[in-house]
């Protein structure tokens, strides 16, 4: 139940009737860095979780041995 082909036409027209054909580059070069810096934040919050876990499991083992 996807975005089928008819559903793109009508969504990429709306979009022309509503910002115009000059503004659309400006758009989808703007969505495009919004994805990217989503995709670039989203990697580095998975890198750092493997090591907040260890400094979390480290700090109860030395609370419990305490």
């Amino acid at each position: 139940m996807g975005i089928g082909v008819q559903e793109m036409i009508w969504i990429f027209l709306i979009l022309v009737l509503l910002f115009g054909a000059k503004k659309l580059p400006e758009l989808a070069q703007g969505l495009g860095k919004g994805i990217r810096e989503f995709k670039k934040a989203t990697k580095e919050i998975e890198e750092e979780s493997p090591k907040i876990e260890k400094e979390g499991s480290a700090d109860k083992s030395n609370k419990s041995s305490d």
